[in-house]
């Protein structure tokens, strides 16, 4: 079934409305000269009369759905914007006019977005698309196959997961419901009980396959169960309890012990992000905007043999969020005391400057080197030296803030550059390993625990941890996932979501409405069963 957007005027809408049928609930937005309508969680269709009879070809559809969802996840707007730049580990300063953009960027980090924020809007529009999406192709009028079936609940649960994590609340429309039907909304616990049942029966229908399998980019038996254990890791914060369960951590750690054997944390950090699988990566997103990961933080003289026209010099990483990893403050240059996954910065006088085209892994801070180990320079003409600190949200210059990388240009030079740019990683060992420490930790198992972050550790070339808090495994989340689209979730796991943070909004520090976003209010104008989230 063809899905489509439609801008009409008020006299198109008079003249033809009855040949639109409206698949879910529709957004209307009035102004005095035109009606605008546009796809929430909304799906149309040309077929007005028509009643549904299934997808046309399940296997394509899914297809298209993998896609989609692989293009949304490879954006730096949208689900990456909502899960990183609204935290402690990213930020898109305005430097002069760059990066100003009305002000989206800056409110994600100050917490100061609205009903009506952009990416708030698009990334609501975008999970409950695919959500109805995968509904029409496991409809059984479709006839898929029970591979297909599982693959789209997969799907449907992942994208679910997401409005549910971020919006607290998810419309749900069935599938062939006419126009004059309002969707229902689920609620947080009704959602996480939707999510769980599909996961749980797309588990027998999904592929076992091994570490290194290039079909990771769809769904499988270990993906489902790394999505099982994530969701009842965050259990307690979706059904309102307050603390966790001890039968939910029991849960975590079973569903991470059923991951295929065969995926373990790999050792080498920055590997796992070259353009071949290895032994970490359980799923990942085929996408071509691997590109917004590589340059959207590189400064605009930052270029390679492949790519003449330089970064975007927006993203940064906050001094504080750098300064919890071990090593230096002042410098993230070669063999200079930091853990692995801080990284390294090329350095002229360690005769290495033109490693990786003289670019850093990891954070970049300091002198900026060319491929040709000469030092690059500004707009102006001055040595281009990263600072650590940014004067603010506003009037930064545009050498200030340090940059972070973990897809590098360097390994998408000619011969690999395809297969690199198919490869975002949305599921990692690593993160279960994490995950499986973490329910040992809140099931009272300190010492097993912390055996298995001093594992991890050690691995990472880390020193071991002397004993383990809740702000020790959060800050251990953070050096092992930063800027995989993880950090807003796990915040708010551990009620730090609120904390206090450089250029945050002072009134919003300390109040709970940020662990969610609002509700889009066109959302709210289509759709009365949805009720605005508390606080907005």
């Amino acid at each position: 079934m063809k899905n489509f957007i439609i801008n009409l005027t008020m006299k198109t809408i008079k003249n033809n409305f009855k040949f639109i049928a409206i698949l879910a609930s529709s957004v209307l937005v009035l102004s005095c000269t035109d009606l605008e309508i546009e796809e929430t969680d909304s799906v149309f269709s040309l077929d007005a009369g028509s009643e549904f009879t299934g997808v046309s070809d399940p296997a394509a559809s899914l297809t298209s759905l993998a896609q989609s969802t692989s293009g949304m996840l490879g954006n730096q707007e949208a689900v990456y914007a909502l899960q990183e730049v609204t935290t402690d580990a990213q930020l898109v300063p305005t430097r002069g006019t760059d990066w100003g953009d009305n002000g989206v960027w800056r409110s994600l980090h100050n917490h100061s977005w609205t009903a009506t924020h952009r990416d708030v809007n698009n990334t609501w529009d975008q999970l409950n698309q695919k959500v109805y999406q995968a509904s029409e192709i496991i409809d059984s009028r479709s006839n898929a196959s029970a591979e297909i079936v599982a693959q789209a609940k997969f799907y449907r649960a992942f994208n679910m997961y997401l409005v549910m994590d971020m919006y607290g609340q998810v419309p749900f429309r069935n599938v062939g419901d006419g126009p004059d039907v309002i969707p229902s909304v689920l609620s947080r616990t009704e959602a996480y009980d939707f999510v769980e049942q599909d996961l749980i029966e797309a588990l027998q229908g999904l592929p076992d396959l091994s570490a290194g399998d290039t079909d990771l980019k769809r769904g499988t038996k270990s993906a489902a169960h790394f999505a099982l254990a994530k969701l009842y890791l965050n259990a307690h914060v979706y059904k309102g309890t307050g603390s966790a369960d001890s039968g939910d951590m029991a849960k975590v750690i079973d569903h991470v012990n059923q991951i295929n054997p065969s995926f373990a944390v790999h050792d080498g950090y920055f590997e796992i992000f070259q353009s071949s699988l290895d032994s970490e990566t359980i799923f990942y997103a085929e996408d071509l905007s691997i590109g917004n990961r590589i340059w959207n933080g590189l400064h605009y003289n930052t270029v390679t043999p492949d790519n003449g026209g330089g970064g975007w010099n927006g993203f940064t990483t906050l001094a504080e969020f750098y300064d919890s990893f071990e090593g230096p403050s002042d410098t993230n240059a070669l063999n200079s005391g930091q853990e692995e996954r801080r990284g390294w910065v090329p350095d002229a006088t360690n005769a290495n400057a033109t490693d990786n085209w003289g670019m850093a892994y990891g954070f970049w801070i300091g002198q900026a080197y060319a491929a040709d180990g000469s030092k690059v320079k500004d707009r102006s003409g001055n040595d281009l030296i990263f600072t650590r600190d940014l004067a603010g949200l506003y009037g930064n210059g545009e050498n200030e803030g340090i940059r972070a990388i973990k897809y590098h240009p360097y390994n998408g030079t000619p011969g690999q550059s395809e297969s690199f740019r198919n490869h975002i990683i949305l599921y990692r060992y690593a993160d279960a390993h994490l995950m499986k420490a973490e329910a040992k930790m809140r099931s009272g198992d300190n010492a097993g625990a912390l055996a298995d972050v001093n594992l991890l550790r050690s691995i990472r070339k880390a020193s071991p941890l002397s004993s383990l808090s809740e702000d020790d495994m959060l800050a251990e989340r953070g050096r092992e996932l930063y800027i995989e689209m993880s950090r807003r979730t796990d915040l708010v796991r551990f009620d730090k979501m609120t904390k206090d943070w450089l250029y945050k909004n002072p009134s919003s520090v300390g109040n709970s409405i940020y662990n969610v976003f609002p509700i889009p209010s066109k959302a709210l104008l289509s759709n009365p069963n949805l009720v605005q989230n508390e606080g907005y």
